[in-house]
């Protein structure tokens, strides 16, 4: 093999393995928990819904204060 063999083969086997660790920290990324929780974790808290209040008559079509 030739010099310039080697050294197309080193730089394709470096590519591969810089290749290699990449998709290996993409899956560690993907499934690792981003942040520690407590065992005991409640889940979600509840929001509450409220929907805008519709322009009363003669308002201008302007929203009025819930009163």
């Amino acid at each position: 093999m030739t010099g310039a063999g080697t050294g197309a083969l080193r730089e394709i086997l470096v590519v591969l393995a810089l290749a290699l660790v990449g998709l290996l920290l993409a899956v560690v990324a993907a499934f690792a928990p981003w942040y520690a929780t407590p065992a005991d974790a409640g889940g979600g808290a509840v929001v509450e819904m409220h929907s805008p209040q519709r322009p009363g008559p003669g308002t201008g079509g302007v929203a009025v204060e819930a009163g």
